[in-house]
């Protein structure tokens, strides 16, 4: 191994044999992708990575993505050997390791750190949770992003706070994926530096050699995309490796791609099943060969050999505690200078919002005419984000109708840096903006928001709600890393028109209350818009998406009808009987409210004694008490419609067997929306009707 000391190989076969060990006793797992890229990883973890493992969350730490999640087994290896602590949110003392030797002895099984794939928030140096390839690079994009804003906005003369740099380890199948290739181009237009993605090529997936499928000069293609592309031609050159993120390092202008020719480790030599060293344990027999091959005991299992661990905290730890200090030191020295945006800094980190962040929130008055959900969130939204400097993003090629551009005095646009200024540190006109131009790329710009989110910043992510569909993985795995990323989906309905069933949103809200962590919201006017936005903004643990109306909607007399902040509780009595005794409940969420009301109107002229229920967000009605949500729903009611432009799939939860449920059973139509609501039975005769059939019907539990 070229340039590589014996005690460098010893402690790169220790992660080999480590991961054989860990997948072997889980019978379980994939161990061939962390025997090849064992000294790619090393070499990155010893000689650069800026990391302090005594404090994994120091905010200037420089990021390691293991976006080839399946060989996860070798970022635990790293772990223990670097001796990461654990993070507040899992440690019992100081002393704890975010990998402990019981952990890899136990890896994919229940309770232990060491899961199948790395998970965000369980285990302490897991930057982001990946295993769905591509999305690990495509975050990664967004970490880059968020230091290059971090940098230009906090950084000043002879205080940098902020220049970690960002690594993703990556494969072929994260070459594969449309994702990859969406942040790729994005993060080549940016002129991301500070980015570096090694990609670790074994020409082999599941299914055998990358030739059957996978021809394409990856090379040629980054280059085009404006990378600086360097090849290492072994994986077990240390000498190269160490060139490459060298040159890197060096590098100022653009993002880098470092494309390490590997061999994917089959067990001892003869072995050539790409199957079972992929995605299966090597065996018994296998792992013994295969540990005589490199000079280990064969009958010795998780062995760590003297020194290595010593070595590790030499190289690795000793240079994340000094740039740990020194960063330390240089902040204490910010704060007195800077007190203002030391404290923006302290409640990045906590995920804490600025006194008097709502402030300027509006309130709109009583409207016929009314005002489209997404006009009013665009302004709540600006009112906002002049509270909160670090509430940025942007929308996928649509602001204009998203309503998401953010226009007072200094939001500017993020944008590569003009040459002006000094890098990614502080060019005003670049990378300080906060407006972002995403392009036509939904999945990755939700995965970049991710990274964004990860690195303590507050994006905002938008799009259609229809074209959610592009971008499913990436807003997953946010709910399930907990992530407050706020996503703006607009165009909710078969109200939209004219643009006809491709553009019109039919599945996708049941689709989203499905979806574990997220929370939703469909106000039902531009007041509910208001205290949507209220709720979002105070959320730290969970991504939230606001479903908002094109068209106009009523702005509701709340002299008349109750309060907008009944939003926050998930659902509320809008308009109630006289005697608060109603003999039939109408419930509906957005657009489908107002209806509600124009039918409540007439039934209650009409002798009929009605509630209208707006529901804007059944998870937050969910989670409140069950007195609360009997006032609103009483069960004594059996007489219930549900009105919504969308699939009834859920609403019988609410409405019962009997109920009526008027709701979207096909896709939509083509026309004016108010022809295309008409055509489906949203209208004030449909609903009126429909309540009068549930008060004839015989008397039926719900």
């Amino acid at each position: 191994m070229k340039d590589a000391t014996q005690l460098d190989l010893l402690c790169i076969n220790t992660l080999r044999t480590l991961a054989i060990d860990a997948v072997q006793k889980a019978n379980s797992g994939h161990p061939g992708t962390p025997m090849g890229a064992a000294p790619t990883a090393y070499c990155l973890w010893q000689r650069f990575l800026r990391y302090d493992p005594n404090a994994p969350l120091w905010p200037n730490r420089d990021r390691f993505v293991l976006s080839s999640g399946h060989a996860s087994a070798l970022l635990y290896g790293l772990l223990y050997l670097c001796g990461v602590k654990a993070n507040d949110a899992s440690a019992k003392s100081p002393a704890d390791l975010a990998v402990t030797m019981a952990d890899l002895q136990s890896f994919r099984q229940a309770g232990s750190h060491c899961t199948g794939h790395p998970e965000y928030g369980l285990t302490a140096g897991v930057e982001t949770t990946t295993g769905p390839l591509g999305q690990g690079v495509a975050t990664s994009v967004g970490m880059a992003i968020a230091q290059a804003w971090l940098g230009a906005t906090y950084n000043r003369p002879g205080y940098t706070l902020f220049d970690h740099k960002v690594y993703a380890l990556c494969g072929d199948g994260d070459m594969m994926e449309g994702v990859s290739a969406e942040a790729a181009s994005l993060a080549g237009h940016l002129k991301l530096a500070n980015l570096c993605w090694i990609y670790d090529c074994n020409h082999i997936s599941i299914e055998g050699a990358t030739a059957i499928t996978f021809t394409e000069d990856v090379g040629a293609r980054f280059a085009a995309y404006g990378w600086q592309v360097l090849q290492v031609a072994d994986a077990n050159d240390m000498e190269l490796l160490t060139h490459g993120l060298q040159t890197f390092a060096d590098t100022r202008e653009r993002p880098t791609l470092i494309i390490v020719q590997s061999h994917i480790g089959y067990g001892a030599p003869h072995k050539q099943d790409t199957k079972e060293a992929h995605g299966e344990p090597l065996g018994v027999e296998e792992v013994r060969l295969t540990k005589q091959f490199y000079g280990f005991d064969p009958d010795a299992q998780f062995a760590v050999p003297e020194g290595v661990q010593a070595h590790f905290s030499g190289h690795f730890g000793q240079r994340g505690a000094s740039a740990h200090q020194a960063w330390q030191t240089r902040f204490t020295a910010y704060r007195a200078q800077y007190p203002d945006f030391a404290e923006q800094i302290d409640r990045m980190q906590r995920r804490a919002l600025p006194v008097g962040w709502d402030a300027t929130l509006p309130s709109f008055k009583a409207d016929a005419k009314g005002v489209a959900t997404r006009d009013a969130s665009g302004q709540v939204l600006n009112a906002i984000a002049a509270q909160v400097p670090w509430l940025l993003g942007g929308a996928a090629d649509l602001a204009p109708s998203t309503k998401t551009h953010l226009g007072f005095d200094l939001a500017r646009v993020f944008e590569p840096n003009s040459g002006k200024g000094d890098g990614l540190e502080s060019d005003p006109s670049s990378y300080a903006g906060r407006n972002f131009h995403f392009g036509i790329r939904e999945h990755a710009m939700c995965a970049i928001a991710s990274g964004m989110a990860l690195s303590g910043l507050r994006p905002f992510a938008a799009s259609f709600f229809v074209f959610t569909d592009y971008c499913r993985g990436a807003i997953r795995l946010a709910a399930m890393m907990g992530l407050p990323v706020i996503y703006v989906w607009t165009h909710d309905s078969i109200a939209m028109g004219e643009d006809g069933p491709t553009h019109q949103p039919i599945e996708q809200l049941a689709s989203f209350r499905a979806m574990p962590g997220m929370v939703l919201l469909r106000p039902a006017d531009a007041n509910e818009v208001v205290e949507a936005w209220r709720v979002v903004m105070q959320l730290r643990h969970s991504p939230a998406s606001l479903v908002l109306s094109r068209q106009a909607l009523p702005t509701l007399d709340r002299n008349r009808y109750a309060s907008a902040t009944g939003l926050a509780r998930g659902a509320y009595v809008l308009a109630d009987a006289v005697d608060g005794q109603p003999d039939v409940l109408l419930l509906a969420s957005g657009s489908e409210v107002a209806l509600c009301i124009a039918a409540y109107e007439q039934l209650t002229q009409d002798g009929v004694k009605a509630r209208v229920i707006s529901m804007p967000s059944w998870d937050l009605f969910e989670h409140q008490d069950e007195a609360y949500r009997e006032s609103v729903l009483p069960e004594a009611v059996a007489a219930r419609v549900s009105v919504e432009a969308a699939s009834p799939l859920g609403w019988e939860r609410y409405v019962g067997r009997h109920g009526a449920i008027i709701a979207m059973r096909s896709f939509g139509l083509s026309a004016p929306g108010k022809v295309v609501e008409a055509h489906f039975g949203f209208d004030v005769a449909h609903v009126v009707a429909a309540a009068r059939q549930q008060l004839a019907r015989p008397l039926q539990r719900i």
